[in-house]
């Protein structure tokens, strides 16, 4: 007969396939969740446009975020990581992104979410190149699965612009 080791060994190799095959099968499983997520930003006041000693241009904003992301959440997902970000171009870079705000949502009831607030980082330009610049606002999530492979996208949404002249 086997000794006590070998049955040992032979149940616990066991486990752990059935194991990974679950996680492998929860993680396939969670491709057939189509989100559709929406979300609206508005610009409220531009506090303040100014030029910094250093020459860059700086802007705070305040903004009033709505979105639902509920559709996001399913059973394999562990959180959701959320960043809004002003994107725009200027003659050195194709891309400039800026992140203005971000959260974490840890559950699907705290997903559908209104909220009132100035920029949580600096919006600066390294350089002076925001007079007039017409941006766009993106939101960007990070669905971080307990387990799988995580997944991000975006929201794009576009028609803001700063004003000609420093205030």
């Amino acid at each position: 007969m086997h000794s006590f080791g070998y049955r040992l060994n032979a149940l616990l190799t066991f486990v752990v396939t059935i194991l990974a095959l679950m996680c492998a099968m929860a993680s396939l499983s969670d491709n057939l969740n189509a989100p559709s997520p929406s979300a609206e930003i508005q610009i409220m006041n531009i506090n303040w446009f100014q030029k910094q000693p250093q020459g860059n241009d700086e802007v705070s904003l305040t903004m009033n975020i709505s979105a639902d992301l509920q559709s996001l959440f399913s059973w394999n997902t562990k959180q959701v990581f959320i960043f809004v970000a002003a994107e725009y171009e200027t003659s050195k870079n194709s891309l400039n992104q800026v992140s203005l705000w971000d959260a974490i949502i840890p559950a699907k009831e705290h997903a559908k979410f209104w909220i009132h607030t100035s920029n949580k980082y600096r919006f600066v330009d390294q350089g002076h190149n925001l007079r007039g610049k017409q941006f766009n606002l993106t939101l960007h999530w990070r669905v971080m699965p307990k387990t799988g492979k995580m997944f991000a996208n975006k929201i794009v949404m576009t028609g803001y612009g700063l004003p000609e002249e420093y205030r």
